[in-house]
C-alpha cells in the first residue's frame, strides 16, 4: 500500500495500494493481488514526511488536527499500532472480497483467497477454495486456477476467468475498487451517525500537545499545552499546517543552535530558548508533537436525510483531496516523490491518529479506502487499472488478446517495480521511526 502523505491532515483526509508486492504468482497462476504498500495522507500526518498533496475543502481543515512530531515517525503505544494495523487489514479484506464476490457470484472459478503475503500462518479449504492468513498483513490476493498446471479444471472451461467475456472480467477486476469506494462512504456515514463530523475554530499559533521526556524541548522548558506564537521572530498569526511546517523547518535548520520560542502558557506570555539536538541526518530535532491551534466541536445530523447529505459532502471532500494530491504528485514529482510512504509509515500515521483522537480513525480508514481505489484505477502494470487497460485493449482489438508473453512481460515488470519501491519505502520509513533515530 503506497501512502502519499502530502495533503490535509488525517482528521479529515488521508493511503492507496499497489499490486502484487510480496506475492509472485506461483506456477503462472492468475492472481488479483494487492500489495497495499502505499497510501496517501496529509502532510501534517507523518511528521512532515509528505503525501499526495491534497486540497483542503472548506470542511477539511479538521484533518489537520493530528499532532505532528519533530521530525521522525513515532509508532507510539502497542495498542495504537494494533488499531492502525486492524484498520489497514480490514481495508485489504474489503478490497479482496470485492474481487472474490464478483467472481463467485458470476460462477467464475476461484482457487485462493489470502490476506497477507509470505508464509501461511493458518488456512482451511472450503468449496475448492483455499482461504489463508499469511505472515505479513500488508496486502492480499485472490487466486484463479486459469493457468495452474495442477488444476483439474479443463483449460477451455467457460468458467475460467480468462475464458469469460470482456465485461465479466472487467467486473471482477474493478470490484475491489468499487468495494473500497462503498466501504469509504459507509465509514463516513457511520461516523456521522455515531460521533458526528468535527468542525474547528482556529486560533493563532501552533499547539504543543506532547513533549517527549529527556528531549531538547523538555530539557529547555517547553511544556505540553504550550502555544507557540513565534519562532526566532517569525509570527504565527494564523494556525494551520503551514504554521506547523514553518516551526518544523526552523528547528530542522538549527541543530545545536539556540532557537527562541515565544509561547503562551495559560495567561502568561513567555520566551523560551531551546537548543535542538542534532539528528542522525544532520537536521535539528526538539522532541515535540505539533498541531494547529484549533478548538473542535461535533456536528450531528438532525435526521437521516441530513446524515446522508453530511456523509456525501464529506466523501466528496475527501475524494477531492485524494485526486488533487495525485495530480500534484504527477505534475510536481520532483518535490513530492520523497513524500510517498510505505506500510510502516501508514501504520505509524494510523497509530498517531489513534493516540491523539480515536474519532480520527474513521477518516483515516475512509481516506485509505479512497486512496486505494484511486491508485488502483491508474493504468499501470500490477494495478487493477493496468489489468483493465489490457482488457480494454483486447476489446478495441476485436477480442484479440495480446500474446501471453507480452502480457506476462508487462505485468512482471510492474511487479518488480513495486517490489523494489516497496522495499525501499519500508527501509526509508523504518529509519525514520523515532526509536531508530535515537539509536543512530
Amino acid at each position: 500500500m503506497l501512502l502519499n502523505i502530502s495533503s490535509p491532515p488525517i482528521s479529515h483526509r488521508n493511503p492507496h495500494f499497489l499490486s502484487p508486492l510480496n506475492h509472485l504468482p506461483p506456477r503462472s497462476k492468475t492472481h488479483l493481488s494487492k500489495s497495499h504498500l502505499y497510501s496517501a495522507f496529509p502532510n501534517q500526518t507523518l511528521k512532515n514526511r509528505a503525501s499526495f498533496g491534497f486540497k483542503t475543502p472548506p470542511h477539511g481543515d479538521r484533518l489537520r488536527l493530528r499532532p505532528k512530531a519533530l521530525p521522525g515517525i513515532d509508532l507510539g503505544s502497542f495498542e495504537s499500532v494494533l488499531e492502525a494495523t486492524a484498520v489497514l487489514t480490514a481495508i485489504i479484506v474489503v478490497h479482496e472480497s470485492g474481487h472474490f464476490l464478483a467472481a463467485t457470484l458470476q460462477g467464475i472459478h476461484v482457487s485462493k483467497f489470502a490476506i497477507g503475503f509470505g508464509p501461511i500462518l493458518a488456512k482451511f479449504d472450503f468449496k475448492n477454495v483455499e482461504y489463508s492468513l499469511r505472515a505479513f498483513p500488508l496486502g492480499g490476493f485472490v487466486g484463479f486456477p486459469d493457468n495452474d498446471p495442477d488444476s483439474e479444471i479443463a483449460t477451455d472451461d467457460e468458467n475460467l476467468l480468462k475464458n469469460r467475456p470482456v465485461l465479466d472480467r472487467s467486473i471482477v477486476v474493478s470490484a475491489g475498487i468499487i468495494a473500497n469506494v462503498i466501504f469509504a462512504y459507509v465509514i463516513i456515514f457511520v461516523q456521522v451517525l455515531s460521533v458526528g463530523l468535527p468542525v474547528q475554530e482556529a486560533f493563532p499559533g501552533v499547539l504543543v500537545p506532547e513533549v517527549k521526556t529527556f528531549s531538547a524541548a523538555s530539557r529547555d522548558g517547553l511544556l505540553s499545552g504550550d502555544v507557540i506564537l513565534s519562532v526566532d521572530g517569525a509570527e504565527f498569526s494564523k494556525t494551520g499546517p503551514d504554521a506547523v511546517s514553518k516551526v518544523v523547518d526552523i528547528v530542522k535548520r538549527s541543530p545545536e543552535s539556540d532557537v527562541l520560542f515565544r509561547i503562551e502558557r495559560g495567561n502568561q506570555d513567555l520566551v523560551v530558548r531551546v537548543r535542538p539536538d542534532k539528528n542522525f541526518d544532520g537536521t535539528g530535532k526538539i522532541g515535540v508533537q505539533l498541531s494547529p491551534n484549533v478548538r473542535i466541536t461535533k456536528v450531528r445530523p438532525r435526521n437521516v436525510p441530513e446524515a446522508f447529505r453530511f456523509a456525501g459532502k464529506e466523501f466528496m471532500g475527501l475524494s477531492s483531496n485524494v485526486l488533487d494530491g495525485l495530480k500534484q504528485t504527477f505534475f510536481n514529482f520532483s518535490q513530492t516523490a520523497s513524500k510517498v510512504a510505505g506500510p510502516v509509515a501508514i501504520i505509524a500515521v494510523g497509530a498517531e491518529v489513534a493516540r491523539s483522537n480515536t474519532d480520527g480513525l474513521y477518516q483515516f480508514a475512509a481516506l485509505l479506502n479512497i486512496n486505494l481505489a484511486v491508485i488502483n484505477l491508474l493504468p499501470l502494470p500490477a494495478l487493477d487499472g493496468g489489468t483493465l487497460a489490457l482488457i480494454l485493449l483486447e476489446a478495441v482489438r476485436g477480442g484479440r488478446k495480446l500474446p501471453v508473453e507480452v502480457e506476462q512481460g508487462i505485468m512482471s515488470s510492474g511487479i518488480m517495480l513495486v517490489i523494489f519501491l516497496g522495499l525501499f519505502l519500508i527501509v526509508k520509513d523504518t529509519l525514520s521511526l523515532d526509536f531508530i533515530q535515537e539509536m543512530l
